[in-house]
């Protein structure tokens, strides 16, 4: 008989146990319903496992080879077995918190990572504060629906609302199915409770935008960058509404003879960027007209993309503002080497800080002999992230002002007089310095608005559904699209079509300013110019 080796594998809120089968691999011991079966200690699990273990090695000695264990009954304490509100008799472990089962839950998901991770989010943020400590036979409708009207008072929106119950429901309908609890306490009866407004299913139209709000919005991004790839980033997303992420994750290979091949996304999952196939799988096809296609072409042989060190992959646009410090010298390392305070050592690194020469001179050289770093010297971040992109780009692009940021409240975007539309104005007092600051755009629009704003000017210029939603990337099964085929007739008027919206919003800028600070529409509107001019003359003679 060899040696017994089975042990106790922690989980959360209980332990599996573990036996060393014949081929020499550990196994879980599993119930009559092929799970893993959960013991309520260390001790509980280690001695099933040893069992197991041991029945293994008789088996093997009788000529049984491979065959399973007996499962062993799972000790249950007295006081685990608990009745509902009705009295009715429980299965054991419905007296177990919720933060305990939902912690076991949330490991059995076999979903996506973007789901996964939200879901988690969901659960840490609203559902675990509310009712993490209670057990599952305690919560009852009531508290569901008090908790639903709490959040409804601190001013969440509906639909998020409805997110966080439709994922309890979910949550409480496995604890069902396991026999924890009887009822689902976050279930809904239809027709019931307050039905206005939005509540009545009624959602609220989203913020979209025309081309030459697209137009405004990328030469806005560009000026709060300092650079071009803003400008081309915006333009690509509302002539081909492609996804945030799908544009992100662009590689250069992919874009070429006229049309992007969108085959990768680099989506965010805890932090990190991801590299994966794009939504539900759908790769496609997406045509560009000869003003996108010459703008995407010359900016990907300008820029000269490298590949990034994350991925190993050149794409076509890297992320906005500098890379992070991963380590040395800081302000606060030179004021503390100084003596001085930070706000000091911050005004003595601008080249207009209003401190001493003396000052000055010091700060500087303990920057140098502390290899100091300032951010302008660093490297471009490598790719946007959704959350700083919004916020110090598109929003402030989009509305004309700053969103709340930490304590400093949300604030206008200051900008020059002159040139149009205005430079904006930053560093100290940059409010009063300022001439004043733009007017919105379409204010409340995202990101994912750009889209949107795609697929509404698909439909105004009548195109085909079977070719929007092969564009956009949308699945129709119904009869008509599945016999319906696009055909490049349908491609050349839609490539048509999309140069005369261009046209038409490169016209309607020229009439606000016939230059751009921005050099890449700088140059298209002196182009579009000459042409006009050309026009003209062509019709006088």
């Amino acid at each position: 008989m060899g040696r017994v080796m089975g042990y106790a594998n922690k989980r959360v809120g209980y332990f599996e146990a573990r036996y060393k089968a014949d081929n020499g691999k550990y196994l879980t011991l599993l119930g009559a319903d092929a799970k893993p079966i959960r013991y309520p200690t260390q001790e509980a699990a280690k001695a099933a496992a040893d069992r197991a273990e041991l029945e293994q090695q008789i088996r093997a000695q009788m000529g049984f080879p491979g065959a399973q264990p007996t499962p062993p009954a799972v000790p249950t304490p007295a006081d685990s077995i608990v009745t509902d509100m009705d009295g009715l008799r429980l299965r054991p472990g419905g007296d177990v918190t919720f933060e305990v089962y939902v912690n076991g839950w949330i490991e059995e998901q076999d979903l996506a990572e973007t789901t996964l991770d939200n879901y988690e989010s969901h659960i840490q943020c609203h559902l675990l504060p509310a009712f993490g400590s209670l057990r599952l036979c305690d919560i009852t409708k009531g508290k569901v629906t008090t908790w639903d009207k709490e959040l409804r008072a601190a001013g969440y929106a509906v639909q998020s609302i409805r997110t966080y119950r439709a994922l309890l429901h979910v949550i409480f309908e496995d604890a069902v199915e396991e026999g924890r609890i009887t009822l689902n306490p976050a279930k809904r009866k239809r027709n019931r409770g307050q039905r206005t407004g939005v509540d009545q299913g009624q959602i609220s139209p989203k913020i979209i935008t025309d081309a030459l709000g697209a137009l405004l919005i990328a030469e806005r991004m560009a000026l709060l960058s300092g650079r071009d790839d803003e400008f081309v980033f915006e333009i690509v997303k509302w002539y081909t509404g492609m996804r945030f992420s799908e544009l992100r994750g662009l590689e250069t290979q992919f874009v070429k003879d006229h049309r992007i091949d969108v085959q990768w996304q680099l989506r965010e999952a805890r932090g990190k960027l991801k590299r994966s196939r794009p939504k539900f799988g759908r790769t496609r096809e997406i045509h560009l007209p000869d003003f996108l296609w010459r703008i995407t072409s010359e900016f990907i042989t300008r820029t000269d993309r490298q590949p990034c060190a994350c991925h190993g992959r050149t794409y076509m646009f890297n992320g906005h503002g500098k890379k992070q410090r991963t380590g040395g010298a800081t302000l606060t390392t030179i004021a503390r080497h100084l003596g001085v305070s930070q706000s000091a050592v911050s005004r003595a690194m601008q080249p207009h800080g209003q401190v001493s020469d003396a000052l000055r001179q010091r700060v500087r050289q303990a920057a140098i002999g502390l290899g100091y770093v300032a951010p302008a010297d660093r490297e471009n971040a490598e790719h946007y992230y959704r959350a700083g992109f919004r916020k110090s780009l598109f929003t402030p692009a989009v509305s004309g002002v700053y969103p709340k940021h930490g304590t400093v409240p949300a604030h206008p975007v200051p900008v020059s007089a002159a040139p149009f539309p205005g430079i904006p104005v930053r560093g100290r007092d940059a409010s009063k310095r300022a001439d004043g600051t733009w007017d919105s755009v379409a204010v409340g629009m995202t990101p994912h608005g750009n889209r949107r704003s795609h697929r509404t000017n698909l439909v105004e210029l009548g195109t085909p559904k079977k070719l929007i939603d092969a564009r956009i990337g949308h699945s129709d099964p119904s009869v008509q699209a599945i016999y319906t085929e696009v055909t490049q007739v349908m491609i050349d008027k839609l490539m048509a079509d999309l140069t005369a919206v261009w046209i038409d919003s490169l016209d309607k800028r020229l009439a606000l300013c016939g230059a751009s600070q921005v050099s890449i529409l700088n140059d298209l509107l002196q182009a579009r110019a000459e042409e006009l001019d050309m026009r003209e003359l062509s019709i006088v003679a």
